[in-house]
């Protein structure tokens, strides 16, 4: 499949996902020092329940990137 090119009047929208990841680990920060320092099970299972919004934004990451990246002429 060839790559199409990219439409210079749409302008890319890549800030959501790059603001959405930088608030998810900034609301996870203490829950990672603490799992860098001591991994257990129960501490991985505290930080996925208590910061389940933040964890799901950092696995959707990689789909959001793709998303809101610059438009393609077919997609117009």
């Amino acid at each position: 499949m060839r790559d199409l090119p990219i439409t210079p009047s749409a302008p890319s929208q890549r800030w959501i996902p790059l603001l959405l990841g930088v608030l998810a680990l900034l609301d996870l920060r203490v829950e990672l020092q603490l799992l860098f320092d001591h991994i257990t099970l129960t501490s991985l299972i505290f930080a996925i329940r208590h910061h389940l919004l933040a964890v799901v934004v950092i696995l959707l990451l990689p789909s959001m990137w793709c998303h809101y990246g610059p438009v393609r002429r077919s997609e117009l």
